[in-house]
């Protein structure tokens, strides 16, 4: 049986948000997008959907820390302008 890490426990049965299966492994827009859905979902939430969204983002992208490839980190980010976008909190340039 191989081992698990807690973090993956974590995502899988967070108590603040139910996750959509593999939903780390979409395109930014559609993680943003699936991690709305379930804020928005969420009885369990608190604070606001947007943190709880974002929450869960920086939880996954530093749990996976140095075992994230470049290109995952840079996925992770994308998903996290796309769900400022989605909340109405993206930044003004």
């Amino acid at each position: 049986m191989p081992v698990q890490k807690w973090s993956a426990e974590v995502t899988k049965k967070s108590n603040a948000l139910t996750l959509e299966n593999k939903v780390f492994t979409k395109t930014p827009v559609e993680i943003a997008k699936s991690l709305k859905r379930s804020a928005m979902r969420s009885q369990r939430l608190k604070g606001t959907p947007f943190q709880s969204a974002m929450s869960m983002l920086n939880f996954y992208q530093n749990r996976a820390g140095k075992n994230l490839s470049p290109a995952r980190k840079k996925k992770i980010q994308k998903a996290k302008d796309e769900l400022r976008k989605l909340f109405g909190r993206a930044k003004a340039h």
